[in-house]
């Protein structure tokens, strides 16, 4: 499939875009990217980086099932601790790419909508940009989980959360952030874009 080195430099590419619109701020935010499936492998961000200011070795390759803290070569670097609720979503979802955000709006969103587990969006042309939708008629439930220091136990409420919601294209973490996926990276980064634009339009609307 992909290798680490064109997808480090794919990576360090989204990492500053994000950045430029203010979604990866401070050491926020990390992204994953399927390099194999037999076994699994995951390029993904070292735990501690600033997104907007990625270098190659920043990238890790995480192979599954493996100990998580296990990354070829000599490194004193580790994936991010948010590692379980991607393998969640790539098995759950068959996806080739999982990001995370840490944008204001998303944050707002998900205090905003917790009380309800999360919030539908519907009626927008914007989105006709997520996977297999193509009318601005589509209702888009986004649950809200609690947020959890607990891996193990927030990875198992993500696992059940998109069971519950099989065409749901992301969820919100509660005063956290964005998680959002897709078939290749660009496809993830696309509805990043959507979904951004998305819950900053309805807060900014909220507002008034």
């Amino acid at each position: 499939m992909s290798d680490l080195t064109s997808t480090a430099r794919e990576l360090i590419d989204v990492g500053r875009r994000f950045d430029a619109r203010g979604w990866v701020l401070g050491t926020s935010g990390n992204f994953s990217v399927v390099l194999g499936r037999a076994p699994l492998r995951l390029a993904m961000t070292s735990s501690g980086t600033h997104k907007g200011q990625l270098v190659a070795d920043d990238i890790l390759e995480i192979e599954v099932p493996g100990p998580s803290s296990t990354v070829p070569g000599p490194s004193s670097r580790q994936p991010s601790a948010e590692a379980r609720l991607h393998l969640e979503i790539v098995a759950a979802r068959g996806a080739g790419a999982v990001l995370h955000t840490h944008s204001i709006w998303s944050t707002i969103a998900s205090e905003r909508a917790a009380p309800a587990r999360g919030l539908a969006i519907d009626g927008y042309e914007m989105l006709k940009g997520l996977s297999r939708v193509t009318t601005h008629e589509h209702r888009e439930w986004i649950p809200v989980l609690e947020n959890d220091q607990d891996m193990r136990r927030l990875a198992d409420r993500v696992r059940e959360t998109l069971d519950a919601h099989p065409d749901c294209h992301a969820f919100l973490l509660r005063r956290h952030g964005l998680y959002t996926w897709g078939a290749a990276l660009p496809e993830a980064v696309r509805h990043v874009e959507i979904l951004e634009f998305l819950l900053e339009t309805v807060g900014r609307l909220e507002r008034e």
